[in-house]
């Protein structure tokens, strides 16, 4: 989960190589490096955000025309200046950054060691460069790299350095890499949003690919060295990163989302609407369809399996993760949802299911990603680049392609007053305010509702953890009386999400009798407890989508309370690259 980047260029990289690696802080933030070849190696290394690794004087040793960046989420060895990235061989020669998990880097590194090599971290990375050092002594490069194929097991993607050559080489397995070119240089990343404001032109690596890259030339070769021809991507990826007026990420993109619901509206009913009536037929045409994600993907593919089931469809849901203990066969359609396209418990999954002969479409916000690639079908959510790790507009604009492809099965169209009716809600936000200076110091809130509303209730809790550090648990209100009214005591807060159903107010009664302080979303006309929050739809639908985005309020103001690092959370990353 990592976030990795190389510049080989005509001219200076320094500047470039942070700004790149910055757009890719989302993919982990426990420590930053660079390193870059002018005069001699310039390696510069620490803990914490690039922004305090990076200093005014420090960038200006960052001298040279190549140079690699890495910005780590730990995974192997603790967080430390020596186990930050780049990493070096034995002579200071060769420098790797690195994405992934090399899952036998102990037998490996063993016989490293036995042939005299130091290791300098705990990490897993540093074998490779070693690795390579070793390997070089009897052949080139690129032999060293099919070598590692051969030898390797895991997941990785790796851009390596050499003192003396100004090349890059990077290789993959599992793990996404991209090149993207422009004039006079040539930059290959993590994710094509590192490079997406200098040029539209990317390509692509596939598993067990490798490329040489220079300023004004590429070529890819297969892991036993044939060479690759590339198809060139023209890739239109929004550049939303700027915060403007907001004081963070998570509430501008909180914001954003009556547009961004518009725009795909817009798009799924022009630009991509034959896909979603392919995606219609597809599933009118299998036996089951499994519906799979993990986090906050999950819990809209959790809603959007209740909608489908309504209609008819055999839909079922599941952990991506999870997802090798469910039986499929050719009659399974997978809907594979995810944020980035890069989640390795999906893409797993998805290979899973391909292996037995399903069939995968996919629902997901990066175009070209590895997911989007793997499906014969795919809607593009166009939500535009999320920075806060916590996903507020991607999971409505994922919930909304999915009723989107409802409606063609007969679901009544309810989703065109959406954008109105969020900016609405937006007018309550002081009300969220104040009941967040109120919850702030809480250590537990739980999230109660029923059918349609529980997949929110679990998506609510989920923000509530992430953002806010506080033990949240979303559950259905008719499951509370089957243990967990056990956890309710004098003041706790349990947020109950009241619609029409007359039960949920029944499990609203019984925390509230039991000493438990309510707090209702809800449409109802008659005032039911001490504290609600109204939100303006009788649509059962709607009234699910708009507690999502109260309960995204309600995380960000609690975080904001607390003076916590809101766009990124301790301990996770957006994009989930390894297993």
């Amino acid at each position: 989960m990592c976030g990795i980047v190389g510049i080989v260029s005509a001219n200076q990289v320094g500047s470039d190589l942070v700004l790149s690696l910055q757009r890719l802080e989302y993919r982990g933030y426990d420590s930053a490096g660079f390193c870059t070849i002018g005069s001699g190696p310039h390696l510069v290394k620490d803990v914490g955000y690039i922004s305090n690794v990076i200093t005014k004087e420090n960038q200006k040793t960052l001298q040279g025309t190549i140079g690699i960046g890495h910005t780590r989420w730990a995974t192997t060895g603790k967080v430390t200046k020596e186990n930050a990235h780049p990493h070096a061989d034995c002579t200071n020669s060769i420098f790797i950054v690195h994405n992934g998990i090399l899952s036998n880097y102990e037998e490996l590194k063993a016989k490293l060691v036995k042939q005299g090599h130091q290791f300098a971290s705990e990490t897993d990375s540093e074998v490779i460069a070693h690795y390579i050092e070793e390997k070089i002594k009897t052949m080139p490069m690129q032999k060293a790299i099919e070598h590692f194929f051969a030898d390797a097991k895991g997941e990785f993607s790796v851009v390596v350095l050499k003192k003396d050559e100004h090349t890059l080489y990077a290789f993959k397995r599992d793990s996404p890499l991209v090149l993207g070119i422009g004039d006079g240089w040539s930059m290959v990343a993590s994710d094509v949003y590192a490079f997406s404001d200098k040029s539209t032109e990317a390509l692509y690596f596939d598993d067990n690919e490798y490329a040489m890259i220079n300023d004004d030339s590429y070529a890819f070769f297969s892991a036993s060295g044939n060479p690759v021809s590339k198809e060139i991507k023209h890739v239109e990826w929004r550049s939303e990163e700027l915060k403007g007026n907001f004081d963070h990420h998570m509430i501008k993109e909180i914001k954003e989302q009556p547009l961004v619901i518009e725009r795909l509206l817009q798009s799924l009913a022009i630009d991509q609407h034959e896909k979603l009536l392919d995606f219609a037929e597809l599933i009118k045409n299998q036996k089951r369809v499994y519906l799979i994600g993990c986090g906050t993907s999950y819990f809209a593919s959790l809603l959007g399996s209740y909608v489908l089931s309504k209609l008819g469809v055999d839909a079922r849901c599941a952990i991506a993760s999870e997802f090798e203990n469910y039986g499929v066969d050719s009659d399974t359609l997978i809907i594979a949802m995810s944020q980035s396209g890069e989640t390795m418990d999906t893409i797993k999954a998805c290979k899973y299911a391909q292996g037995k002969g399903a069939t995968i479409v996919s629902i997901v916000n990066t175009p070209y990603s590895t997911i989007q690639r793997m499906s014969i079908l795919s809607l593009h959510t166009l939500a535009g680049h999320e920075v806060c790790v916590a996903a507020t507009k991607t999971f409505l604009t994922t919930v909304v392609a999915t009723l989107k492809i409802a409606e063609e099965l007969g679901l009544r169209d309810q989703l065109n007053d959406l954008p109105q009716l969020i900016t609405n809600i937006f007018e309550q936000e002081d009300i969220i305010k104040d009941l967040a200076h109120e919850l702030k110091n809480e250590r537990d809130i739980y999230v109660i509702g029923r059918n349609l509303m529980y997949p929110i209730c679990r998506e609510i809790a989920l923000k509530i953890k992430e953002i806010d550090y506080i033990h949240a648990e979303g559950m259905m209100g008719g499951e509370l009386k089957h243990g967990s009214l056990t956890l309710i005591e004098e003041g706790t807060p349990v947020i109950a999400l009241i619609d029409n159903s007359p039960e949920i107010i029944s499990n609203a009664k019984e925390v509230q009798a039991r000493g438990g302080k309510i707090i209702a979303l809800t449409n109802r006309d008659e005032r039911l407890f001490d504290r609600e929050i109204r939100i303006p739809t009788h649509g059962t639908l709607l009234f699910s989508l708009l507690c999502a985005v109260v309960g995204q309020l309600l995380a960000y103001h609690i975080g904001k309370e607390k003076g916590l690092e809101i766009d990124k959370p301790r301990n996770i990353a957006k994009t989930c690259t390894t297993v």
